[in-house]
């Protein structure tokens, strides 16, 4: 892909804009970078690079490029890109453009849940083998900052959002990776279907010589890759995991009680999906099992934060989605009193109820859908409405006996109040961390 002399027209001053920015003027090409923020948004923008803030969509009905790189964030279907797209020669996204330089091999990782918990696993286990291993894409950094390094790593643990792949041309994993399906996102895509079709792309490029690995029971049409099939209740699928160890055809080759700290058949999943992957690139157990020895999982993913009069305190924040919530009250061993809510993505809580009211206590209920997903689980347990993460955390504390678990899994964003579910997580982690 020949740049020189050509102008790159990237959308979004962000993480992943300044990277294509970057990359874009290494490959000779004149770069301007629009973002509908102010000034303050393109600090650390790459010298060389043209920046427009306070870019409008009537603006970019009057740009011409020969490439429009956009950034994740940014509704690709929506009105904005439409008007920069209009005398676009090509419209892609990051992840894309950096593929098309990128020299070595691509692990892509995508799923409605476990994403970046199997993405830290496959890096791991790449690193361990000497590859290198860097994740990047939604997780980590953006590929193109790989891509810009002096040496690129032989292999990279890709995580691939729905936004990501909705703007693939080229890019090819040797190793895809399907986690599940649930949904999600239905604040920006139309219908379940597109944001399915949008995941589906992970496999438009693969070809018999790659490996696909699919959890076993997931909904896929005729795939062309050569498929490794993992599960925690098909004996028969090509890697099985009781939760304990995991086995790839009857073969015990992790135990995840003393080689990880790993819990939970969620996590036993995600650890059969980075072992496949591992194994499909030819990497032996042995160095795999001394790659992933002590790996604990990232913050917010049922992260434990303290035991207080026999009550667990539980981070689970990630769970931005249904499938999320179900997997994180599926795990508990211990009666759960449930803190849900935030930011309303037009989801349908109702099948979490029958799970919730065997697992479940009560619920506390929080955020811009506080109400309506409150009348929803009444149906399993008793319920509290409250406004703040801190009214819920108190409530859920006063609600919550010795002997159970006090979980946070929203079961959606948290953007109605907080930065992100990291924020979300840690102002969660701070409250429980003050309660005497």
């Amino acid at each position: 892909m020949t740049l020189s002399g050509k102008h790159v027209a990237v959308l979004g001053a962000g993480h992943s804009g300044r990277a294509a920015a970057a990359l874009a003027l290494r490959e000779g090409a004149a770069v301007t970078v629009y973002d509908a923020a102010g000034a303050e948004v393109f600090k650390g923008m790459p010298e060389g690079a043209g920046v427009v803030p306070h870019a409008t969509a009537g603006i970019g009905s009057t740009v011409t490029s020969d490439l429009l790189v956009v950034s994740p964030g940014i509704d690709t279907y929506g009105p904005y890109v439409a008007a920069f797209s209009e005398q676009a020669g090509e419209v892609i996204g990051e992840t894309e453009f950096a593929a098309r330089y990128f020299t070595g091999r691509i692990v892509g990782i995508t799923g409605t849940n476990g994403k970046t918990t199997t993405t830290e696993l496959v890096a791991r286990i790449l690193a361990g083998a000497g590859l290198g291993g860097t994740p990047c894409g939604n997780y980590g950094v953006p590929l193109a900052e790989v891509v810009l390094q002096k040496e690129q790593p032989a292999a990279v643990s890709l995580e691939l959002s729905s936004f990501q792949l909705e703007t693939i041309r080229t890019l090819h994993p040797v190793v895809a990776i399907w986690l599940n399906f649930a949904p999600d996102h239905m604040d920006r895509y139309p219908t379940v279907e597109a944001y399915y079709a949008a995941k589906l792309r992970i496999f438009e490029n693969q070809t018999t010589a790659d490996t696909a690995v699919v959890r076993a029971g997931e909904t896929l049409p005729a795939l062309v890759a050569r498929t490794e099939r993992f599960s925690t209740e098909d004996e028969s699928a090509d890697w099985f995991s009781d939760g304990l160890v995991v086995r790839h055809r009857g073969e015990v080759v992790l135990d995840l009680q003393h080689d990880t700290s790993l819990r939970g058949l969620h996590n036993a999943e995600n650890a059969m999906a980075a072992l496949a992957a591992g194994h499909a690139l030819g990497i032996p157990f042995a160095t795999m099992r001394e790659s992933l020895h002590g790996y604990a999982p990232p913050p917010h993913r049922c992260e434990l934060i303290r035991t207080l009069d026999g009550v667990e305190y539980l981070n689970d924040s990630k769970a931005t989605n249904l499938h999320a919530l179900e997997s994180a009250l599926r795990s508990q061993t211990r009666p759960v009193v449930l803190i849900a809510g935030g930011k309303e993505k037009g989801l349908d809580y109702a099948p979490v109820v029958p799970l919730l009211k065997r697992k479940g206590l009560a619920a506390v209920t929080f955020g811009q859908i506080a109400v309506p997903l409150g009348k929803v689980l009444a149906d399993a347990v008793p319920v509290e409405t409250v406004f703040t993460l801190e009214e819920a955390v108190h409530t859920a504390r006063r609600l919550a006996p010795r002997g159970s678990t006090v979980l946070l899994s929203p079961g959606t964003s948290s953007f109605d109040q907080f930065s992100g579910y990291e924020n979300r997580g840690n102002v969660f982690r701070d409250i429980v961390h003050q309660l005497r």
